[in-house]
Order: structure tokens, then sequence, then C-alpha cells
């Protein structure tokens, strides 16, 4: 009994969360096979009935070039800062010096908790994107599995 809610509330952890979107962007990865093709397939959001379609929720980085290839392209970079990091420049560094890192300090759990909930939600969005890339791929190519 217990073994069943822990694996019910690991289902929304950041680790899950995360190896759902790389799993979704490598079956992306491997699915297109020519990312060329995509150069001149638009972008259709009225597939993504879940992503509500405001500049606010992060959707709208998807669109800078306006075809799916530069979905594919960030999705993938996205994917490698994951599971590679990312290098942070001396510039972020600096910005946390004294007062700025006193206040910082105070309320680490709370910056914790809304950038863990953030990141999910991001990571959450960018599968479901990724898994719309796939099939609008396979459908482009006439596999229709």
């Amino acid at each position: 009994m217990m073994q069943i809610s822990e694996s019910y509330n690991q289902k929304n952890s950041l680790f899950n969360t995360m190896n759902r979107f790389i799993g979704a962007v490598n079956n992306m990865d491997q699915t297109v096979m020519v990312p060329s093709l995509l150069r001149d397939v638009p972008l259709d959001e009225a597939e993504d009935v879940k992503t509500p379609k405001t500049a606010t929720n992060g959707s709208a980085f998807l669109h800078q070039d306006g075809n799916m290839y530069g979905s594919y392209v960030l999705l993938k970079s996205i994917r490698n800062d994951i599971e590679w990091g990312v290098f942070q420049g001396d510039e972020r560094r600096k910005e946390k010096v004294g007062v700025a890192e006193v206040s910082q300090e105070d309320d680490l759990e709370k910056q914790f908790h809304f950038h863990l909930n953030g990141l999910h939600t991001v990571l959450s969005k960018l599968t479901l994107k990724a898994d719309s890339l796939t099939t609008r791929y396979k459908e482009e190519i006439g596999c229709r599995n």
C-alpha cells in the first residue's frame, strides 16, 4: 500500500518530469530522420489543445522561427542543457554579492519551490511540444502509427 502511494507521488517529481521530457525529445530525435524537412512545415498550435495560447505561457519562444525546425532545434538544445549542464559566466556570479545575497538567503526555500514549480510546468509543456512535433513529422512523411 505504501509503495502505491509513493509511486503516485513520484509521478510528479522533477526527476520524472525531466526523464519524460528527455524521453520525448529522444523519441523525436530518433523519429525525425531528416530535420531539414521541418523547415517548410509551419507550426500548427490547433493540435496542441492542452497548451493555452497566451504569450506568458512560454510557448512564444517556440515560435521564433515560425516553423517546426526551430522548435526541433530548441527542444534538442534544452535536452542537452539538462543532460550536460549549463555553463554560467562570471556575470551570474557577480550578481550574488552584498545586500542581494543576504536577501536571497532569507527566502531560499520560497525561491526553490517557486523555481521548482516553474521548471516542472515548463518541462511538461516542452514534453507535449516534443510529442506533438514527433506526431506532426510522422504525418508529414506519411507514417500513420
